[in-house]
Parts: C-alpha cells; sequence; structure tokens
C-alpha cells in the first residue's frame, strides 16, 4: 500500500516535470516572465513576514552602499532600501490591481449595455469616451490627481477612471460582433430577457480579451502610479512607493549613492516585462486565430 502511493507521487511528480518542461520549451520568453512574476509576487507576499526591518524607520547609518546588514543598502534617511521596496511594490501593485479590476468591471458593463442597445444611449456614452481617450493616459492622470488631490484613494480613483475607456471599446466592440450570431438569437426566440442575455450569455464571452488586456494594464497601471508619484503628486512620502523612491535616489546619483534608484527602477521594469509577457503570452493562447502561430 505504501509503495503504490510512493509510486503514485513519483508519476505525477514526473509528470509535472514533463508538463514544466513542454511550457518552457514551447514558450521560454513566456514561462521566464511568469516565474519572475511568481517570483516578485512571492516576494511581496513573504517579505513583510520575514523581514523586522520598518521600512519608515530612521538611523544614522545614511546611504549606506549595499552590504549584509543592508542587502539593498539604505537612502538619505537612514531607512533600508529593501524593506522599502519590498513594501513600496506591495502598494503599487494593490493599487494597480484595485484599480484594472474596478475599471473592467466597470468597462465591461458599459461596453455590454452600449454594444447591445445602441442607438442613441451608445452615442453619447462613445462620445465621452472619445473625449477621454483625446488625452494621453498620463496626461490626464496628471491633471485629474491635480484636481482632486494626491493620496492613495484618489490614485486609485484616477487609475480606474483612465483605464475604464479601453475595456469599454473592447467589450463594445466584441458585443456588436457577437449579438446577432445565432446563439443570442436562439436565447432571445426562448424568451430570455435582455438582462439576461448580457449578463448570461455576451458577458462571459468577453472574458477571454479582457484577461489579457487586464494584464497588460497592470503594467500600464504600475507605470502610471509610479510616475505620479516620482512627479511628487501620487503617493505622498514617506509612504514607500517605487516612483518615491526613485525620485529621492535621482537627486543623490551624483553622489555616488546609485543604489537608491537603480533599485526601485529595475523592480518597475522587471514587473513591466512580466505583466507585458504574460499577457502576450494569453494572447496567443485564448485568441484561436494566434495559437497556430
Amino acid at each position: 500500500m505504501l509503495s503504490a502511493g510512493r509510486s503514485l507521487l513519483l508519476q505525477r511528480l514526473v509528470q509535472s516535470k514533463t508538463v514544466v518542461y513542454r511550457f518552457f520549451r514551447r514558450d521560454p520568453l513566456v514561462a521566464l516572465g511568469t516565474l519572475l512574476l511568481g517570483a516578485i509576487l512571492l516576494a511581496a507576499a513573504m517579505g513583510p513576514l520575514i523581514l523586522s526591518t520598518d521600512p519608515l524607520r530612521t538611523s544614522s547609518n545614511v546611504m549606506v552602499p549595499p552590504s549584509a546588514g543592508h542587502p539593498l543598502g539604505t537612502d538619505q534617511y537612514g531607512r533600508d532600501v529593501f524593506a522599502r521596496l519590498v513594501h513600496a511594490f506591495r502598494l503599487d501593485l494593490f493599487i494597480a490591481v484595485v484599480s484594472v479590476t474596478g475599471a473592467l468591471l466597470i468597462g465591461m458593463t458599459i461596453g455590454s449595455v452600449c454594444g447591445y442597445i445602441g442607438g442613441r444611449l451608445d452615442d453619447i456614452v462613445m462620445r465621452g469616451i472619445d473625449v477621454i481617450q483625446s488625452f494621453p493616459m498620463f496626461i490626464l492622470a496628471m491633471g485629474l490627481v491635480a484636481f482632486i488631490g494626491v493620496g492613495v484613494k484618489n490614485v486609485i480613483i484616477v487609475t480606474i477612471v483612465i483605464n475604464i475607456p479601453v475595456f469599454a471599446r473592447l467589450v463594445r466592440g466584441d458585443t456588436l460582433s457577437k449579438k446577432h450570431l445565432e446563439y443570442i438569437d436562439a436565447a432571445r426566440c426562448s424568451g430570455c430577457s435582455q438582462a439576461r442575455i448580457l449578463i448570461r450569455h455576451l458577458m462571459p464571452n468577453t472574458i477571454g480579451p479582457l484577461i489579457v488586456q487586464g494584464s497588460l494594464n497592470l503594467a500600464w497601471a504600475m507605470l502610471n502610479v509610479a510616475g505620479l508619484s516620482f512627479l511628487g503628486i501620487g503617493i505622498n512620502p514617506p509612504t514607500p512607493d517605487l516612483g518615491v523612491m526613485v525620485a529621492d535616489g535621482a537627486h543623490h546619483i551624483s553622489k555616488g549613492a546609485w543604489w537608491m534608484s537603480i533599485y526601485p527602477g529595475l523592480a518597475l521594469a522587471l514587473v513591466v516585462f512580466s505583466f507585458n509577457v504574460l499577457g502576450d503570452g494569453l494572447q496567443d493562447r485564448l485568441d484561436p486565430r494566434r495559437r497556430g502561430i
């Protein structure tokens, strides 16, 4: 009985290794991005539980280079860069996930309703979205933050607003191409209400493109949050934030303290790269037209 259990466990391990090997061999870039993203997420999730250093605690060890006591060095106030980096990534990722999820849900609702109902409602809403999209996303984010104020809550609201048009247009176009298909006509003839057709038949069939777009928008959302904080209109110091850390370190590069901005910038570049590569891989898997490429 025990040997049979060991044999089954060994067989499953071999199968899992085979699956991982095929995954790496078929899409090495996607696999690399997935591993990088997984490692970053694991570090963000487990870092505060392992680290005992307070990211806000100052000391007399000002601008100390990377060492055994401070793996990524300290900043101009003697704060540990590694501890601040972990907490900054957690905050920026939280803002990005909440913002993109909120924008996805709102945009999916707007796009589905406008695409299915059409008419004057569609014209009015789409013209409003055209106005929003006529501005570059980051310029619009700067203007909105300057209008409603800085802080985590306001940055989330702004990031939601600038991402809604992307999802709304995507879902609207998908809804327009599917609302006259046979299965929608069958649901309509069977007596389904418009709300039921939207919720049960149209919206679930837009999930694939939304997942791909959502993964790409997560990268843009993190860049947006970091960019606003870099300019001083995002997250208020001393709260750890990637943009704040890069901005603080940029003032001290000439003094030789390169680690203060290089490490936060590298972390941001890696996570953006991971999200983009993962989005490309998901598009290849979920888009039937690209599966054979």
